[in-house]
């Protein structure tokens, strides 16, 4: 079959794969190819066992795959034979050097923009995909075009705004899709082919065209924004704990203000994932780099408001487990930084476990897909720590719950049969939000939620 356009994706993880199964779903056409360089994680994606979680991914890949969606190893083929070239590789933030723990780590997408000219022998469109600082494109055209191969390379930014336990839906019915180039007639005509591929399916008026400059921006401060809001809302949990207030109400009626909204106004634990903490510090480093320190202390506040959050939880728990946790059971119920996804990365459940096992606690760790990356978070505590699929084999003989990911399973558990497992008294700490407190406080819980006065028995 001759295809009418050939895609290439270099980056197999939670955005280049479903991104590209979307696209090869919507656009049948399209040959879409994804490469990494990572063997084991491509076998995954040629097998039943995808090496990430989505609710929808499934079906997607097993629709497509083999037919005009391919997984493989072979960078240089996929380079060579492809017209549009999607970046998606990781770019964490610095953990050495000037910028270290702020600026992002581009060695990554320097590496790639590097293999992608010697392996090119033909002109390209190159999509930034990956979350990277403003200007970024700027640096990958002077390595793409000071070639002597007398071939071009037009930089294009198509910013992500995915949510991980809802991405597919958001792939397929996004609120927007951002294109990025150069004002210049081939800029703007790159701009274009990236535009024929999403209207395939999306709608027109959600398709926004933009300088290059502005949609590598806006990416950062999209997540600032959302992460703000977190951190906002979990400021003002603290002040609810102190005054009986209660945080469900107070969110509610602010939501309801139109200039508002409700979004992102739940409280919890803290907010994770791979892109919050790291686009913020990320934006904290530019401020900084262009001498705005009051800008760039305001978006800090952010990130400290989250670690304060999490650190608050912990303490919580000390002080009312009669300031000590040594030796007792806790059973923490999620890993993965939100419901719906495997992912662990950056999650409060990491910072969690490791507080109470410092504390010498018994900890186990209950979740549906997030074990195995669970076990690699903590591989470096081995007292204390056990890993149970089951939740009512997790409770057994524990002291406390914390509900650390709003997991919809565990809304649904017999608190009956959990309780009477436990050690007496019990004590739930719900770092969701997501659990009936009234009821579990009947049952015979000492029940603690984010941003509500407690329910005890003593």
């Amino acid at each position: 079959m001759a295809f009418e356009k050939n895609i290439l994706c270099i980056g197999a993880g939670y955005v280049g794969g479903p991104t590209m199964a979307v696209i090869a779903a919507k656009c049948p056409q399209y040959k879409v190819v994804v490469v990494d360089v990572d063997k084991e994680k491509i076998r995954a994606w040629n097998s039943d066992n995808l090496p990430i979680y989505e609710p929808g991914l499934h079906e997607l890949v097993k629709k497509t795959r083999n037919k005009n969606l391919f997984f493989s190893t072979e960078n240089e083929k996929g380079i060579r034979e492809s017209e549009i070239i999607f970046v998606s590789v990781n770019t964490p933030t610095k953990t050495f050097g000037q910028g270290a723990g702020k600026a992002a780590d581009l060695q990554y997408w320097e590496k790639t923009a590097r293999e992608i000219l010697a392996y090119s022998n033909s002109s390209k469109i190159v999509v930034e995909k990956s979350t990277l600082p403003v200007r970024t494109a700027s640096a990958m055209e002077r390595i793409l075009n000071e070639n002597s191969k007398a071939i071009h390379f037009e930089v294009v930014s198509n910013p992500e705004f995915l949510a991980e336990g809802a991405a597919i839906q958001d792939l397929e019915n996004p609120d927007r899709v951002l294109i990025g180039s150069r004002e210049t007639p081939d800029g703007i005509a790159a701009r274009k082919t990236i535009v024929e591929i999403y209207v395939h399916w999306v709608p027109r008026e959600r398709i926004i065209e933009s300088n290059v400059w502005s949609s590598e921006l806006s990416k950062l401060t999209a997540n600032a924004f959302l992460a703000q809001r977190i951190s906002s809302i979990n400021s003002i949990s603290a002040l609810c704990e102190k005054t009986e207030a209660d945080i469900g109400e107070v969110a509610h009626a602010i939501g309801m203000d139109s200039r508002i909204g409700p979004k992102f106004l739940e409280a919890s634990v803290g907010f994770g994932g791979s892109c919050f903490k790291k686009d913020i510090l990320n934006l904290v480093y530019i401020c900084e780099s262009y001498g705005l320190e009051k800008v760039a202390r305001y978006w800090e506040a952010v990130v400290e408001i989250n670690e304060w959050q999490q650190s608050r939880f912990i303490q919580n728990m000390l002080t009312n487990m009669f300031n000590t946790v040594a030796g007792k059971k806790i059973a923490l119920f999620g890993f993965a930084f939100k419901a719906n996804t495997g992912d662990t990365r950056e999650s409060p459940a990491i910072y969690v476990a490791q507080g109470l096992l410092a504390e010498q606690a018994e900890v186990v760790i209950t979740d549906p897909e997030a074990l195995k990356n669970a076990r690699k978070d903590l591989k470096g505590f081995k007292k204390g720590l056990t890993f149970e699929p089951n939740p009512y084999n997790a409770v057994k003989g524990s002291h406390a719950i914390a509900v650390l990911t709003e997991w919809d399973v565990y809304r649904e558990l017999d608190y009956k049969r959990i309780f009477k497992s436990m050690v007496q008294p019990a004590f739930i700490f719900d770092g969701r939000n997501i659990l009936d407190r009234k009821k579990l406080f009947d049952i015979g819980f000492n029940v603690f939620s984010i941003g509500k006065a407690p329910l005890k028995h003593f």
